[in-house]
């Protein structure tokens, strides 16, 4: 046998980990770690942007429950792929990135895209090795890998210079051999922790339970559904914790967000951080008196903010649920006499038809919601919500804020957006790992369908569906080009106001006013202060990036025309981009939804109800109990 080379090293060692997908982009010398990986029957998934690529590897950890791969070129490319470091980190996501470095003895002098990768990355980052030489390859990944899986899940990284990668292994050299790492260890709760919350719960005049997308990762859907069923204890959840239960369940509180967070008393969390998603469980949005219970994988994260660290319970949620239902015996809630439900209910039937009357807007250009209520109608015409064959990914502060509501899921890991830093630019990169996740690359399905341990839906192919911002688009949108080439049949809703937030003419002759304005070229009182920050080219024509690589493209300015574009992207078998042209929008004050119900204005009530109308459109939870 031919003594072995550092790429061959790297791949084995990918490969007995049970790797089956690498992302990234390559380049000298971390093509041939590609290339090794691909005749060890690893797929390779090329990018056109090491940020894509980044983005995807990470969210396929949070898909399939191991690490995500990433590889990379040394220099420019590490620093392209920070994004996904951070995106790892603060999500939560498993990843692993790899990358190549210039040679080990040319370090200090200017080297080929020389960069001290694992001083730049130590602090952010689980685990940033650099393996010394061949024999010490299969080890640093070995532990990379670990430290990304184990406890709070989040990235690693490992550089590896450029000798190191073509070197070859002597003779007498011993190398390694990694192998499988068993599933990270589930630590349980402590009984006295227990027996005080259970009692805690037993005595709340309107407890709430917040699902967050931690418990969707820790695959808890059948342990919080029954813990939901026993005691029948109103929900909500999280942006990415939808489907955990599915929208349609009657005591679903999503419709009536605003008004649970308020007046709830005692808040079971369940994957879910008090960050700014959740307003940090501070008032005015919450009841000031309102007692927090968490059940974290991170004993770092519990006790932040309005948590009390005597109620906080470190462990694996999916394994603490049967553990409390014990002490909370045969306790149940019982909303059917509730003033607190009834509450709810009245706020839920109000948002709706707020929702329905927005829906059914024949204003031209179409509003967002039309918009989007068309995609919607059409969508679950050909795919119901409880067939679980539609994963969205959504982006852009309009069409994420206002598509949450509208579209419901029935399973967890179906809906896929910007996320805890409310990142644009992931959209394309996740809609690619969510389809390899799903449906592999060729005959074989994906991961995230073969090692299932919880209902993700009918089986069979998923539909990849992405909602996004014509800002949100613009990060990544080359990434069309990779879904042409690996034959992904991704459908993209590009929507369309012409800027960032709200355009600025719903024409093309006031838009070349204020452009003209801009450049100085035109007449100042007719044009006025010209464009602002915010605004982007008129009328941009999205669609045609997939007619460039051979898909379909689709343009949509009235609900028929999206309905009629949206079935013929859902069957025309290759990438479809839909340009769906909709109004400017108001151009009122620019704020970020989640974060104007937080200020303190008063007694907090007018901003609350703000947000309901903003927010709650809810088609979720439209059962009878709430």
């Amino acid at each position: 046998m031919a003594p072995s080379t550092g790429a061959q090293i790297i791949a084995r060692s990918l490969r007995d980990l049970g790797v089956a997908v690498v992302f990234g982009i390559v380049g000298i010398p971390v093509v041939e770690i590609a290339e090794e990986a691909i005749n060890l029957g690893i797929k390779f998934v090329g990018f056109r942007n090491e940020q894509a690529a980044a983005y995807a590897a990470s969210v396929y950890g949070y898909l399939t429950g191991k690490p995500g791969i990433c590889l990379v070129v040394g220099g420019p490319g590490v620093l392209h792929a920070i994004p996904g470091i951070g995106n790892s980190s603060v999500n939560a996501f498993p990843l692993l990135l790899l990358a190549g470095s210039s040679e080990t003895h040319l370090a200090s002098k200017g080297a080929f895209q020389e960069l001290d990768a694992v001083s730049v990355l130590t602090p952010h980052t689980k685990a940033a090795l650099r393996p010394a030489a061949l024999d010490a390859i299969p080890d640093a990944i070995q532990t990379a890998y670990r430290s990304a899986y184990y406890g709070r899940p989040g990235p690693s990284f490992i550089d590896i210079p450029a000798d190191i990668i073509q070197g070859v292994a002597s003779s007498s050299t011993t190398l390694g051999r990694t192998s499988l790492v068993p599933f990270p260890p589930k630590p349980s709760a402590e009984e006295t922790t227990l027996f005080k919350v259970a009692q805690l719960l037993k005595t709340a005049k309107s407890p709430l339970i917040v699902i967050g997308k931690g418990a969707a990762y820790a695959r808890a859907s059948e342990s919080i559904g029954s813990l939901v069923t026993q005691t029948q204890v109103p929900f909500l959840p999280t942006p990415m914790g939808k489907g955990v239960l599915p929208d349609s369940h009657p005591l679903n509180a999503a419709s009536a967000r605003s008004t649970a967070l308020r007046e709830a008393d005692v808040v079971l969390l369940l994957g879910a951080r008090l960050n700014w998603i959740l307003h940090f469980g501070s008032p005015p949005k919450w009841n000031a008196s309102a007692k927090f219970i968490q059940i974290d994988i991170s004993a770092d994260e519990l006790g932040k903010n309005a948590a009390d660290p005597a109620l906080a319970i470190h462990g694996d949620i999916a394994t603490v649920i049967p553990q409390l239902q014990a002490h909370i015996s045969t306790w149940s809630y019982k909303p059917e006499s509730s003033p607190y439900t009834s509450r709810l209910l009245a706020a839920k039937e109000k948002n709706l038809a707020t929702s329905v009357k927005k829906a059914a807007d024949t204003t031209l250009p179409m509003t967002h919601s039309s918009a989007l209520s068309a995609i919607e109608r059409t969508l679950h015409s050909l795919s119901p919500p409880d067939d679980g064959r539609i994963v969205y990914v959504s982006e852009g502060a309009n069409t994420m804020d206002i598509s949450r509501s509208i579209f419901p899921v029935s399973y967890p890991r179906l809906r896929l957006d910007a996320g805890t830093h409310a990142t644009m630019g992931v959209g394309m990169g996740y809609a690619i790992a969510a389809h390899v996740a799903y449906n592999g690359l060729g005959p074989a399905p994906g991961e995230a369908a073969i090692n299932v341990t919880e209902a993700v839906g009918k089986p069979g192919k998923k539909k990849i569906v992405c909602l996004e911002g014509d800002s949100a688009f613009g990060f990544s949108a080359m990434e069309v080009e990779t879904m042409a080439r690996y034959g992904m049949d991704i459908l993209i809703f590009v929507i369309n106001n012409g800027g960032v937030y709200h355009g600025d003419a719903d024409d093309a002759g006031r838009w070349k006013e204020l452009q003209d304005a801009t450049l100085g070229s035109g007449n100042p009182d007719k044009g006025g202060k010209g464009l602002r920050s915010t605004s982007l080219s008129f009328g941009t024509r999205y669609e045609d990036l997939a007619t460039m690589v051979g898909g379909l493209g689709l343009v949509a300015r009235t609900p028929a025309e999206v309905e009629e574009a949206t079935r013929k992207g859902w069957e025309c078998g290759k990438v479809c981009v839909v340009n769906v042209i909709v109004g400017k929008g108001d151009g009122g004050k620019l704020e970020f939804g989640w974060q104007a119900s937080s200020k303190q204005k008063g007694n907090g009530a007018d901003e609350q109800r703000g947000e309901d109308e903003m927010r709650e459109k809810g088609k979720g939870g439209r059962g009878s109990k709430l």
